[in-house]
């Protein structure tokens, strides 16, 4: 009888640790679960819905000042189309056309079918002079004789520090330096921006927390 005992007490002792093990196994699964979906769902939201960014340089000064981050969304354009003085996130057109992946921040100044004059210190739409409250400054840095043709679904891209900022006006000239394009007809293309190269809308600032705040705010850069 006692052997009896024995062996019955090593049966249940390891039954006891098989459930031990299993149960421990379920929770690594559950945990392993929730980082894979917590993975997932951050790279939809930073993919699909969300875009951040840090914008290295002072081409959008005093309305994003540099390495300010934004934020913004995907989703801005999908049932709508980008209105002049939007700020967007884009891909470059001269990196894009060499195969890399650069994002550019800039405004929306030319919609399709736009005639785009610049011409001392101002810009011009079909004629009209434009407004633009947020320029930086005194516009003195290739300000003079520029006309674009803005072809259907592409837009035309200024930054709002306008004397520094590497934008529409210098991309054709540098499509022919990087052997893009032959002319200066055929390197006009990468002056402007496709519907499709544009990654979202920016909206606010977000970092540093002393400029938080939306980015269409009459107040931006004037304080």
């Amino acid at each position: 009888m006692p052997k009896s005992t024995d062996k019955s007490q090593q049966s249940a002792g390891g039954a006891s640790g098989g459930k031990g093990e299993q149960s421990m196994l379920k929770e690594v699964l559950s945990w392993v679960e929730v980082i894979v979906i917590a993975v997932a769902l951050a790279f939809f939201i930073d993919n699909v819905i969300i875009i951040n960014a840090t914008v290295p340089s002072g081409s959008m000064e005093k309305t994003i000042m540099t390495h300010s981050r934004v934020l913004g969304t995907r989703f801005a354009y999908w049932k709508s189309s980008p209105k002049r003085g939007d700020i967007v996130v884009f891909r470059y057109p001269i990196d894009d056309a060499l195969g890399k992946n650069t994002h550019y921040i800039k405004r929306i100044i030319g919609l399709p079918g736009e005639k785009v004059e610049i011409k001392e210190g101002a810009v011009y739409i079909d004629g009209k002079k434009l407004e633009e409250s947020y320029i930086n400054g005194t516009w003195t840095v290739e300000n003079d004789g520029f006309t674009f043709e803005v072809p259907e679904g592409e837009y035309l891209m200024l930054g709002d520090n306008r004397n520094n900022s590497n934008d529409a006006r210098y991309w054709p000239s540098l499509a022919i330096r990087e052997g893009l394009a032959a002319n200066e007809k055929e390197a006009m293309q990468y002056a402007f921006v496709p519907k499709k190269k544009i990654l979202g809308k920016a909206y606010i600032c977000y970092w540093p927390f002393s400029d938080f705040g939306s980015l269409y705010s009459e107040n931006r850069g004037k304080e």
